[in-house]
């Protein structure tokens, strides 16, 4: 059994675009469907223990997508902000996102600033969502940040430890993820959350992200509480 509670849960919402590939559809029509089941999870997160779910929307590679899919993925995200804000709020929920934000429309860069500051006080829940995000960028940004504290005297090249790495992530305030759940049956984490997830426990399923519902998070969740988490160590 495992011996501490899950507290983070980390998901790469996978295979949208093969599920609507699967029906005739557009790739777009499954991002919307996955946007369905984001809600969803909302909807159904004060039934776990569930403190922080960091959802993989879309990531610096997304960028070599066609113009027309990056574009409908950037639209859905306002839409999403716009319809689900007032929701997000009535259930508590604190709304972060993580990553870069050039190349995000400014539009939609506004529309996020306005989520995140209207449920900053006030929740029981956070939802992180990872967006224009790439783990080996996030070290990257990191790692300019202490270099230019080292520069100005702020500290010294000696005095860098792990604690100082993770002090200047995007988000350090977050507990690290307890679990990662991957959906549609790839089995690599695919540059998300590369520092964060190190002593993180892997779930896979083939189920794709637009079919993910309660049940299938239920099962996720039952899988990690079974599981023997050592952290290198022996019993």
């Amino acid at each position: 059994m495992a011996d501490r509670p899950l507290v983070h849960l980390a998901i790469i919402m996978d295979g949208n675009g093969r599920w609507a590939e699967r029906r005739g559809l557009e790739r777009v029509e499954g991002h919307k469907a996955g946007a369905e089941r984001v809600v969803d999870l909302i909807r159904n997160l004060n039934k776990t223990e569930i403190r922080y779910v960091t959802l993989y929307a879309f990531s610096t590679e997304n960028w070599n997508r066609s113009e027309e899919e990056v574009s409908a993925l950037m639209d859905l995200l306002c839409s999403f902000l716009d319809e689900y804000g007032q929701e997000l709020m009535e259930n508590r929920i604190r709304l972060l996102v993580s990553g870069r934000r050039d190349r995000v429309p400014e539009k939609c860069s506004a529309k996020i600033d306005e989520i995140v500051k209207k449920t900053s006080e006030n929740y029981d829940k956070t939802i992180i969502i990872a967006f224009n995000y790439g783990g080996r960028q996030e070290i990257t940004d990191a790692a300019r940040l202490i270099a230019e504290k080292v520069k100005n005297g702020a500290i010294s090249a000696e005095d860098i430890t792990e604690k100082t790495i993770a002090e200047h992530l995007y988000h350090p305030e977050i507990p690290d993820p307890d679990l990662l759940v991957r959906t549609s049956g790839e089995q690599r984490i695919s540059n998300f959350l590369l520092w964060e997830l190190s002593y993180a426990e892997f779930y896979f399923t083939d189920v794709l992200w637009p079919d993910f519902g309660l049940n299938e998070l239920q099962e996720a969740i039952k899988t990690y509480e079974n599981r023997d988490r050592r952290f290198g160590g022996r019993k």
